[in-house]
């Protein structure tokens, strides 16, 4: 049973949620085969004060 899992940070519809998790199944799918129910999505909502790139604080930048 795969996992996906995609942090982003928070902001997103419920719809582009739903819709980013059909299309990562979908792809896996295509990609490496197997059914959409034997794969899971997690999506974690991560704060910009919780999240650096290049030594800096995405809420500092």
């Amino acid at each position: 049973m795969p996992m996906i899992s995609v942090s982003m940070f928070p902001g997103r519809t419920p719809a582009q949620k739903s819709a980013l998790v059909r299309e990562l199944t979908d792809a896996f799918i295509r990609t490496c085969g197997g059914k959409p129910e034997g794969v899971q999505v997690t999506l974690i909502e991560v704060g910009a004060d919780h999240w650096a790139t290049g030594g800096v604080l995405h809420s500092d930048r």
